[in-house]
């Protein structure tokens, strides 16, 4: 995990804290894991990430950065509950890497493309490396990458659920569809998220190209307190719950420029290392 801080208009002014560690996995780490991290049975036998250790290190922060966070939510929320109350933003989909001159969104390509090389696959390598990818500056906008991120996860989006609908007969990944097979509680459909001033396009394209009819799909407003969570629905309850005034506070908490870390963790049994940062 590191902590740092970052100015308003994205800079990251300086590193706080430094922490990391082995979580025992409840098997044994598959050989292929081993030949890739360098992690083996023995290195991690009896250690165990704590949870006070780890609400303490995240108690105060106001998002949560993950290269991949529609994994690393989920993974974190299951086993640490504060994540669930967190903002969050993905630096791996929610900058379009390509329209700034990179390979692709792979923290390997971003580093190639910055020219920097480093360690890969152990945590607080892999979080030095996002961390200095946040802080390159963009020769196409002339800001630091974190200006962009904080700005899109500052932002509304909505996830529009094509349910039952065809979509076999169409090329739904092209316009950025995902299957959920309900197994998480959300509907079994197909689904995608738009930023406000889309959905009427996308509403469109559905009515013409894949109902052929009028309809009315469930909407759904996420912001980043609910994206990339797997429970959405328990977390929009407790917002009804909230009073007007405590939204609002926790909302323009998160729109002002404070502090910030920036945390990594590896577990064994994640077999995959999680990049944080609030």
């Amino acid at each position: 995990m590191v902590k740092f801080d970052y100015l308003q208009h994205g800079r990251i002014v300086g590193v706080r804290d430094v922490s990391s560690g082995f979580n025992e996995p409840s098997s044994p780490i598959p050989p292929e894991v081993v030949a890739i991290t360098g992690i083996t049975d023995e290195m991690v036998a009896g250690h165990k990430l704590e949870d006070a250790a780890v609400a303490a290190f995240v108690d105060g922060a106001v998002i949560a950065f993950a290269h991949n966070a529609g994994f690393d939510r989920k993974f974190a929320e299951r086993y640490w509950p504060i994540f669930e109350r967190m903002a969050w933003g993905c630096s791996m989909t929610e900058v379009d890497w390509r329209a700034h001159g990179f390979a692709g969104s792979q923290l390997g390509y971003l580093l190639n493309g910055a020219g920097l090389f480093h360690q890969a696959h152990r945590a607080v390598d892999d979080c030095h490396a996002l961390l200095e990818i946040l802080d390159f500056v963009l020769p196409t906008t002339g800001s630091p990458s974190l200006a962009l991120l904080l700005d899109r996860a500052r932002r509304k989006t909505v996830r529009i659920w094509a349910e039952q609908s065809p979509f076999e007969l169409k090329d739904s990944k092209r316009r950025g569809y995902r299957w959920s097979d309900g197994a998480d509680g959300r509907p079994k459909s197909w689904y995608v998220d738009v930023c406000e001033s889309a959905v009427a396009d996308e509403l469109a394209f559905l009515k013409a190209e894949i109902y052929l009819r009028d309809f009315e799909p469930r909407l759904q407003t996420l912001t980043a307190f609910t994206r990339f969570s797997c429970r959405i629905a328990n977390r929009e309850a407790a917002a009804r719950r909230l009073s007007r005034r405590q939204r609002a506070r926790r909302f323009s908490t998160f729109l002002r420029p404070l502090p910030t870390f920036l945390t990594a963790f590896l577990t064994a049994e994640a077999e995959r290392p999680v990049f944080l940062a609030s």
